[in-house]
């Protein structure tokens, strides 16, 4: 009974030692992915400020109104001005509410215009 105890014993040392063999190869592959994943993102990102260098640098407004002029036939484009933009009081403003904070219960009757020029009452006598 012995020697079948043993062998068994050293079987089953034989198979945990396989199974972490494997998961140590099957570890070391993944911190590879995830280094090298890492490395990817910091070659992005460092390629992205560059291109957002880039663009700061090709939009210059020197450069731009340069550009503008050289091209004015094909274009068209004018440098702004203060002129162009409107000002705060031509903004269209949402009409104020007809009524606010009137309690209205089952037994009051409530109705107007939308200029609010007449409300009608109840009993039929309108009230400018």
């Amino acid at each position: 009974m012995r020697p079948v105890l043993y062998v068994l014993s050293f079987l089953a040392v034989m198979a945990l030692g396989f199974w972490a063999y494997r998961e140590n190869y099957a570890t070391q592959a993944s911190l590879r992915e995830v280094t090298d994943i890492q490395n990817e993102i910091a070659g992005l990102r460092e390629s992205l400020s560059i291109e957002r260098a880039e663009w700061a640098y090709l939009n210059r407004p020197d450069r731009l109104r340069d550009l503008a002029t050289l091209n004015f036939d094909r274009l068209g484009l004018l440098p702004m001005q203060p002129s162009q933009f409107g000002v705060v009081a031509q903004i269209a403003m949402p009409p104020a509410p007809l009524i606010t904070n009137i309690p209205i219960n089952g037994t009051e009757l409530v109705a107007g215009t939308l200029d609010g020029a007449a409300i009608a009452d109840p009993e039929g006598a309108q009230t400018p």
